[in-house]
């Protein structure tokens, strides 16, 4: 009874998180709330159940959080980056922008597998501040776009390594 339960409130859980998002909710928002009702329902089925036993129900709050946070940048940074490689004129910035989409795509994907692992729900899309980041950048164009994306780049890799430390 207790499974039936809880699978009937995973259901309602998603279906009320996904009804919600209907570009009113922030994806990290969405994504933290999902965590959030994985993390609430884990918390009150019996130690004996095979989620918690496999270490699904053990991440916490701030390491789900922080994985969010990161699949948002990672998904900002390999979007901008397609995007100069688009838009930027100097070469240099699209080759930089060409590394970016492997190495970021590539680190995307281990990111999703290891939050699979854990049970972490990420967002698909960039959030809200990352989104008005690509928006921000999209507006511009020649040599502006060149600088504004590598400064935009170096402000934004500073921040990721101050977070992963």
């Amino acid at each position: 009874m207790k499974k039936l339960s809880f699978i009937a409130m995973l259901f309602l859980a998603g279906w009320s998180i996904q009804s919600c998002n209907d570009g009113n909710q922030d994806s990290i928002g969405s994504a933290n709330e999902s965590n959030e009702v994985k993390r609430d329902s884990s918390s009150n089925i019996s130690a004996d159940n095979s989620a918690i036993n496999s270490g699904a129900g053990t991440v916490s709050e701030e390491d789900t959080k922080f994985s969010v946070n990161a699949a948002s940048g990672g998904l900002m940074e390999v979007q901008a980056a397609e995007l100069a490689s688009q838009k930027a004129q100097n070469p240099k910035v699209k080759q930089y922008a060409a590394t970016l989409v492997k190495d970021h795509t590539q680190s995307n994907e281990e990111l999703k597998s290891l939050a699979a692992s854990r049970n972490i729900t990420l967002p698909v899309t960039p959030g809200e501040e990352h989104q008005k980041n690509l928006d921000k950048l999209a507006e511009k164009s020649g040599k502006e776009f060149d600088k504004e994306y590598i400064e935009h780049m170096i402000s934004d890799h500073k921040e990721d390594i101050h977070a992963f430390e």
